[in-house]
């Protein structure tokens, strides 16, 4: 059958398996930015994604597969963000400057995190993604203490110290983005560093004590 004259025809876009399995990962990473959990459905996700149901049991074996996929695809700015130049060995002050950079504090990033962490307790696949990324984190964290203790000639437990130090950056940075009149990220990293320093001597943050770091 010939096409009537002057219509084009229906234009088809093929992608890479990959291309496609990312697609649904940051479509699921939008969802939960916009709606939480409750909006982590797979008719919300396919139709963000323009995709079929199909395709996330075809990438991902279940919702909670993809799911897993979605805490890797938001952890990894996270571990991104502590490695240094590739080398894998930050400087523990910039690791903390770089924890508090304005654009970390959005509404999004709140929702993601909240739906993830809220799952990690009733999610078992969930939970075995986590321990493997929080494993990765507090490694670095605890090498960058070791490095700044061994620098300053003090004595630390750097394993314990970097659970410390997680716990207070996640715990300023959620009251941050649940009520941004409670403090700027400038005020959390500063607040950060006042129960860190004592322990550890002064880490040499960018525009620390002087109000001209990047995040002031």
């Amino acid at each position: 059958m010939s096409r009537p004259p002057g219509k084009a025809p229906p234009k088809f876009r093929r992608y890479s398996p990959e291309v496609r399995a990312q697609m649904l990962v940051e479509a699921g990473l939008r969802v939960l930015g916009r709606g939480g959990i409750t909006a982590f459905t797979i008719d919300n996700i396919c139709a963000e994604a323009a995709a079929s149901r199909g395709l996330i049991t075809h990438h991902f074996g279940s919702k909670d597969g993809l799911l897993a996929a979605v805490y890797r695809a938001a952890y990894r700015p996270v571990l991104d963000s502590l490695d240094d130049a590739g080398t894998g060995a930050p400087d523990l002050g910039e690791l903390i400057e770089r924890s508090f950079r304005p654009d970390n504090f959005t509404r999004e990033s709140l929702n993601i995190w909240l739906a993830l962490w809220g799952e990690i307790a009733v999610n078992p696949q969930l939970l075995t993604e986590h321990r493997k990324l929080y494993a990765a984190y507090r490694a670095t964290m605890e090498g960058a203490i070791r490095r700044a203790a061994q620098a300053a000639g003090r004595r630390v437990e750097a394993d314990r110290l970097a659970v410390t130090v997680i716990s207070l950056v996640d715990g300023l940075w959620l009251e941050q983005c649940i009520d941004p009149s409670v403090m700027t990220p400038a005020e959390a990293k500063a607040a950060c560093l006042a129960l860190i320093t004592p322990v550890l001597g002064p880490l040499g943050v960018a525009g620390e004590g002087n109000g001209t770091g990047p995040n002031s």
